[in-house]
């Protein structure tokens, strides 16, 4: 099978990224996938065994102190430095900041082509195929690379399943130390202020919208969400009123989520929430009007005052937990 290289971005604490797991079952999806990660100190048994069971077959690491203090430079050389040494069918990154800018300086590097933030992939014919979500969600497209390596960066938690556990190889080269590019020169943890899971790779997501009328009601949103164990999110009208910081605002102006499962309170469904949204597996909308955009791309539908509902969904649920 052919060779898939997964790019795997590194917390500055060492820890493997949470894109891992739908990255390495991509590559699984079309062939061999071996992950590439640029440390500057070698993998732990740990981490060697963390990406084993998430599907690696295996790990080519690129070691040197710049990897901990310049910014993207050392990825595109360990990466460039796999291309070379294993020849493969496609690489993969996460369509986060760091990905999106370490897979164009790639492209550009092995002559190769970009495929950005696909929602899928798929062979045909030999050749990698990519689905986009483009125009605020409206088209669903396809691409691929026609001669040159395929560099494609993958929407985070669009891509479900696992890929099966293996033993990695691990290959160690040694980073070139170039050090071009910018530096960082300390880093400062933002105090965590919740447990709910990150909103950009929550596998279940629940939103608001301006029909919870206030910050005060906005508060059911978060019950739900931490009855379900959910991220908390929200539309550009719900950010706008106050009701929640921006952080949590999801479209096309904020941050594009593909959960499992996506529940809309509140939510008219205007085309900029939907472009960062209908890529959900699931979609369930809780809405007064009948006629909100929202049930257009809902997979089950309530038309009801979320106030009545919401409550004895969360009831429900807990009962069901009890």
């Amino acid at each position: 099978m052919s060779t898939i290289l997964t790019l795997v971005e590194l917390t500055h604490q060492g820890e493997v990224s949470a894109s891992a797991r739908g990255l390495l079952a991509a590559a699984a999806s079309l062939g061999t996938p071996v992950a590439v990660v640029a440390t500057p100190t070698p993998l732990s048994e740990d981490a060697i065994s963390q990406l084993g069971a998430l599907g690696a077959t295996g790990i080519y690491q690129a070691v040197g102190a710049e990897a901990a203090t310049v910014l993207g430079t050392p990825s595109v050389e360990a990466l460039a430095g796999a291309v070379a040494a294993l020849a493969p069918q496609a690489v993969l990154a996460a369509n986060s900041v760091d990905g999106r800018e370490i897979a164009a300086r790639l492209a550009v590097r092995v002559g190769g082509a970009l495929l950005a933030d696909a929602v899928s992939l798929r062979t045909d014919g030999g050749q990698i195929v990519a689905e986009h979500s483009v125009f605020g969600g409206s088209y669903a497209v396809e691409s691929t690379v026609e001669g040159g390596l395929a560099v494609i960066t993958i929407r985070q938690g669009a891509i479900e399943g696992n890929a099966p556990a293996a033993t990695p190889d691990v290959t160690t080269v040694e980073l070139s130390g170039s050090g071009a590019g910018a530096r960082i020169d300390a880093v400062n943890d933002a105090p965590v202020t919740s447990s709910r899971p990150e909103l950009r790779a929550a596998k279940t997501v629940v939103s608001g919208g301006r029909g919870l009328g206030s910050k005060e009601n906005f508060v059911l949103v978060e019950q739900l969400a931490d009855a379900l164990g959910a991220a908390v999110g929200a539309s550009r009208a719900a950010v706008d009123a106050g009701f929640v910081p921006q952080t949590a605002q999801v479209g096309q102006t904020g941050v594009s989520v593909s959960p499992q499962l996506y529940i809309a309170l509140g939510i008219s469904g205007a085309i900029q929430h939907r472009a960062g949204m209908q890529t959900a597996k699931t979609i369930v909308a809780i809405n007064k009007d009948g006629d909100s955009p929202i049930f257009d791309v809902a997979d089950f539908g309530i038309v009801g005052d979320v106030f009545t509902v919401v409550p004895q969904l969360i009831e429900a649920l807990g009962a069901r937990a009890r």
